[in-house]
């Protein structure tokens, strides 16, 4: 199923965000943690590429191990190191197996490695994909405060309103902790004339791993009481695994109460976070697609 399907029967769509295992690593290393987020029964599972763009094949192994599950996969296609070619053959192995759904990127620049002659933003590889008859549903990413390499935000959403206009079908946000950030995108997005889907993106803050590194990476600025809760409880790991819970959980209510078309929980392959959200928020998810 195309998740533009999936937006166009639910008021909000509900998933999760996997990575593949390192490449040394077996595929089937991941067979546990898609099975128990499978059984949670979201809408669709996404599944990212290794740094740099290097995990394109074992994304694809991957999702179609989700697929083999009875989810949806989204998988993730990056082109910052790659030229048609090499693009082309990615979308073709996607293809093959039935895959209908690609979220594509830029990717992450990395120190060292040439850089696409053939694609330099992600608004690129999606007219790519459309131009050459591919039918896949194609997500984008997006930032609630700015793209980090962006000027301002402004410049940011002309961007964005060229990506869409080169083919998404939907939006996923990059992990925010301030719902009133996503709020004000929402908003700015109307403005711009961008009407895709656009799901929030929450990341629960649950180890101290998240927050030393996932911070730096993303950018994403720290709200007071999310400073407090990481002050308070940095070394005792298990307050921090429940503040980080409740906190991902309080985000999540607010977003569905103001009319969030979707969430999407960057999980960190932890089943144990993805269940105890989930059970908490499945009944207000409920609600919110029954009005």
């Amino acid at each position: 199923m195309k998740i533009s399907q999936l937006f166009s029967q639910k008021k909000a769509v509900y998933s999760f965000e996997i990575f593949p295992p390192k490449p040394t690593a077996d595929p089937a290393a991941v067979f546990g943690t898609v099975s128990e987020l499978s059984a949670l029964h979201p809408d669709y599972i996404s599944v990212t590429c290794s740094a740099g763009g290097s995990g394109n094949a074992r994304t694809g192994e991957i999702a179609q191990l989700v697929k083999s599950c009875g989810v949806e996969p989204l998988a993730h296609v990056t082109c910052i190191n790659s030229d048609k070619a090499a693009v082309r053959k990615t979308l073709d192995s996607l293809q093959k197996p039935g895959i209908e759904n690609v979220l594509a990127l830029r990717g992450d620049r990395v120190e060292g490695a040439a850089e696409s002659k053939d694609f330099a933003h992600a608004s690129d590889l999606v007219a790519f994909i459309r131009e050459n008859g591919y039918d896949f549903d194609i997500a984008g990413a997006c930032y609630p405060e700015g793209h980090p390499e962006c000027r301002d935000i402004l410049t940011d959403i002309r961007n964005l309103k060229k990506k869409v206009d080169a083919g998404v079908t939907h939006l996923n946000t990059q992990l925010f902790f301030d719902n009133e950030d996503f709020f004000r995108f929402r908003d700015m997005l109307s403005l711009a004339g961008i009407d895709v889907p656009v799901q929030a993106g929450i990341m629960p803050l649950v180890k101290k791993g998240h927050v030393d590194r996932i911070i730096s990476l993303s950018g994403a600025k720290i709200p007071a009481k999310i400073s407090r809760m990481i002050s308070r409880f940095y070394d005792k790991p298990d307050s921090l695994m429940e503040a980080g819970i409740a906190y991902a959980i309080d985000q999540i209510v607010d977003l569905l109460s103001a009319g969030a078309q979707g969430v999407h929980l960057y999980v960190m392959n932890n089943p144990y976070v993805a269940r105890r959200i989930t059970e908490s928020v499945a009944p207000i998810l409920g609600d919110a697609n029954a009005d």
